[in-house]
């Protein structure tokens, strides 16, 4: 298993990890099977997205923060209920197909990691699945 480190910089955002999962790919040889993505935080997530156009990860970021407000009626002590409810939204892990040493991705798709209580430098567990 190899371990991503992810610097975050702001509250809220969706980085794009494509390259380092590509670049994760290329270093350990692995050709054609499965990569779970998996995020051990609690406040982050994994997911897949397009990624041709920025403004979708504006969107998905700034009407997040409409659905799940910071401020609301929580009582977790520690102040961050609002990324525990968006990383529940995401999810903690993809899986996505390696064919010929390629990450198969759609024509606008992008892998992103999810960060919404940061920032923070995160970890991303990568597990190859050979086929």
């Amino acid at each position: 298993m190899d371990t991503l480190e992810i610097r975050t910089h702001d509250r809220e955002e969706l980085l794009d990890i494509t390259p380092a999962v590509r670049r994760a790919i290329r270093e350990n040889g692995w050709s054609d099977g499965a990569l779970l993505l998996y995020c051990p935080h609690t406040t982050g997530a994994v997911t897949i997205n397009e990624g041709a156009d920025p403004d979708v990860v504006r969107d998905i970021v700034v009407n997040l923060r409409k659905l799940v407000p910071r401020q609301g009626d929580y009582r977790h002590a520690e102040g961050n209920s609002d990324a525990h409810i968006k990383s529940s939204m995401f999810g903690c892990d993809q899986l996505v197909i390696v064919e010929g040493g390629e990450v198969r991705l759609g024509t606008w798709q992008k892998i992103y990691f999810c960060e919404f209580d940061g920032p923070r430098t995160r970890k991303l567990w990568v597990k190859w699945l050979g086929a």
